[in-house]
């Protein structure tokens, strides 16, 4: 297990674990990062990281993508 921003461009991955405040996991579950979902890095630009989460991109920042394991 390791955190999503530790994982390769390109790869699918499937969400283990989701850390953080409350609201922090709240926030992550409304964007679609569900523990049992699957994830792929699509790029990084600037310290964020472009994600693909159920059939959409989403940009988040490099410290969220450290709460999400993978």
């Amino acid at each position: 297990m390791m955190p999503l921003c530790f994982a390769d461009t390109g790869s699918a991955n499937t969400i283990k674990r989701i850390g953080g405040s409350p609201e922090v996991k709240k926030h992550l579950e409304n964007l679609g990062f569900v523990v049992g979902g699957d994830v792929m890095i699509v790029n990084r630009l600037g310290g964020n990281v472009i994600v693909n989460v159920k059939e959409a991109r989403v940009a988040i920042s490099e410290e969220m993508a450290q709460k999400i394991m993978v």
